[in-house]
């Protein structure tokens, strides 16, 4: 499984979807120290603008790490720099679906990638880019 530098081609495509759950939730809160009461307490949550716990947004861009470390480029792959735009909240019980097209191969093994997470309707989560350094062999 995965790629190399030199099998990759530029319009090559990926994908990972999760539905993320209360345990997602408070496990990523566990993990990173991000108690913020938006993610994890629901009385707090309901007078926020958005009207109930939302997920942390770095949990949906870790799908991407998903993506990336797992299916294109794949095991080996170096992640080097990502660009993220925080689009719409995710909910508890959203299907995300992370993806990652490659745009472009650059020198030295690296490869940039257009990155996106959608909700289960479609809508744009999140939205960015990625650079990475594809392994050379298997």
């Amino acid at each position: 499984m995965g790629h190399t530098y030199e099998e990759i081609k530029i319009g090559d495509k990926a994908s990972f979807e999760k539905t993320v759950t209360e345990t997602d939730i408070y496990l990523y809160a566990g993990i990173t120290g991000d108690l913020n009461p938006a993610h994890i307490n629901q009385r707090v949550a309901e007078n926020s603008m958005f009207k109930g716990r939302i997920a942390h947004g770095m949990l949906s861009a870790g799908f991407i790490s998903a993506v990336l470390g797992m299916h294109l480029p794949g095991p080996g792959t170096i992640y080097l720099s990502q660009e993220l735009k925080f689009m719409a909240p995710v909910f508890i019980g959203d299907t995300i679906r992370a993806e990652a097209e490659v745009i472009e191969k650059m020198e030295k093994g690296r490869i940039r990638l257009k990155t996106a997470c959608y909700n289960q309707e479609g809508k744009t989560v999140l939205d960015g880019f990625a650079v990475v350094l594809a392994p050379k062999n298997r």
